[in-house]
């Protein structure tokens, strides 16, 4: 189903190790409106869309969403290289170094772990991409803040490129939508329901 190529969809690149930063940036690995709750959430309701271009734009930005996360775990891996337990004390991360050491884990920024509770799918298609549209919009803020509360232009490169792409998937779920909606008219149904003209 897919071609993997052994490389970021981006180049990822820090100035410095900075914990505080990879403390931050942490939530769109393992927070409510990061990469992993997307890819989830895409790729889940692709089943109920009612058409095979709307399963696959699900598909489509739902893989490319596990790429993003791929990318957000390299720029924390790389903030955080070389930090010792102290480093992580003094960074206000401890949890982080005392379950985990270095490695990765889907956290947001207070260390609260990845829920299941953080994505919906309704089955209804309108309903659902709706909701993608929402989703795209938080993480876009997301990436907005932590740019704005990052020195670093390395970073800021990866986190512009991220930003960009949640802008594109937000126009992209607005499209389907558009789609979605006159193909249910059309079709005379609305949240999986056959309607009947009344008498």
């Amino acid at each position: 189903m897919w071609i993997y190529e052994k490389k970021l969809e981006h180049p990822v690149n820090v100035s410095c190790p900075n914990l505080k930063l990879a403390k931050m940036v942490i939530t769109q690995y393992g927070g409510p409106d990061g990469e992993l709750s997307a890819s989830l959430r895409y790729i889940n309701q692709r089943y109920s869309m009612p058409f095979d271009k709307a399963k696959a734009l699900l598909t489509d930005i739902g893989t490319e969403e596990m790429a993003h996360m791929e990318m957000i775990a390299a720029l924390v891996y790389k903030l955080v290289d070389g930090a010792s337990p102290r480093d992580f004390v003094e960074a206000g991360w401890e949890g982080q170094w005392t379950q985990h050491d270095h490695g990765l884990f889907w956290t947001d920024t207070n260390g609260v772990p990845w829920s299941a509770k953080y994505i919906a799918c309704l089955g209804d298609p309108i309903t659902d991409l709706v909701e993608d549209m929402a989703a795209e919009q938080k993480a876009r803020a997301t990436y907005e803040h932590l740019i704005a509360a990052s020195d670093d232009e390395c970073v800021n490169d990866t986190l512009r490129f991220l930003w960009e792409r949640e802008v594109v998937h937000f126009q992209r779920f607005g499209e389907m939508l558009n789609e979605v909606q006159e193909y249910m008219a059309k079709c005379n149904v609305w949240n999986g329901h056959k309607f009947e003209k009344s008498k």
